[in-house]
């Protein structure tokens, strides 16, 4: 795998979010879109990420919950496509069911708090400016996993080693688009540039909107957000937090830089009393 050198910058700009990890001829950001409003729950994208990736089964229990029984992401599931049943009328019915489907996946975010805290490197920036685990030099310390505010990134019980979505490095390295946006029936996952699918969503929501489906919004798209903007944001049809996504992450290493600053400047005063205090009472032991 290329790329290596590729870490977080905190104050990198979200347009140069691959420049700033060390591609000086980057080219363009790539991401996805997922539009909710268009899923049919088939699961393709599941199963096409596990195949192409080898991504192992995780665990076939029927949890009697939901149709859903993979319930979440995890080591074992990259792409985690929710079912949510709600007792809500569709169009102008007085009563009725409304199913929301909805496929979950890393985030790729600008500001990748599980690139700041990963001591060996395994986590890298692409020249694409997406986030990368390389599973042959994890170490299995487990520091990505509470660092990351959307809760992708896990560990395989069998080695402690973290997994999560590459964004198909592989494919997409050869022009090819990723598995799982290959294999959805009904474009609700799509891939691009990062600028256009922007646009894209943009237009899609107004779309919405016009026929009267005002609870249409976007999540993650925004890079004045609190992670500088998601490579892989959505389209929802309500609150975030129906869709189990918190209402407004924030990369918790925000305060990483200040904090150390203090931690400085406190070890040097710390230091600054010691020398002091032997200046006017010598050595301990020695006299002055």
């Amino acid at each position: 795998m290329s790329g290596l050198v590729g870490r977080n910058l905190l104050a990198g700009a979200e347009p140069g979010v691959a420049a700033d990890a060390g591609y000086p001829d980057a080219p363009p950001r790539m991401g996805f879109f997922t539009d909710t409003s268009v899923c049919i729950g088939c699961k393709a994208c599941e199963v096409a990420c596990k195949e192409w990736n080898a991504v192992p089964e995780d665990g076939l229990e029927f949890t009697g919950m939901s149709y859903d029984n993979t319930q979440g992401l995890g080591a074992d599931t990259w792409r985690h496509v929710a079912f949510i049943e709600q007792d809500k009328p569709v169009g102008d019915a007085d009563s009725g069911v409304r199913w929301l489907m909805a496929s979950d996946v890393c985030k790729h975010c600008t500001h990748a708090a599980c690139l700041d805290v990963c001591p060996t490197g395994s986590l890298f920036r692409t020249e694409f400016g997406t986030v990368v685990v390389q599973e042959d030099i994890c170490n299995g310390c487990g520091y990505c996993v509470p660092a990351c505010p959307y809760g992708v990134i896990d560990q395989r019980k069998e080695d402690g080693r973290v997994w999560k979505c590459t964004l198909c490095y592989d494919r997409i390295g050869d022009g090819l688009e990723p598995a799982c946006a290959k294999a959805c029936p009904t474009d609700s996952i799509q891939f691009g540039p990062l600028d256009e699918l922007r646009e894209r969503a943009a237009a899609r929501v107004d779309q919405l909107h016009d026929i009267g489906v005002e609870d249409a919004r976007l999540y993650g798209h925004d890079p004045e957000d609190g992670v500088g903007g998601d490579g892989a944001f959505f389209l929802l049809l309500d609150e975030p937090e129906v869709y189990g996504l918190p209402p407004d992450p924030v990369v918790t290493t925000r305060d990483l830089p200040s904090m150390w600053k203090h931690a400085g400047v406190a070890a040097a005063a710390l230091a600054g009393g010691i020398a002091a205090l032997f200046t006017v009472h010598g050595r301990p032991g020695g006299g002055r």
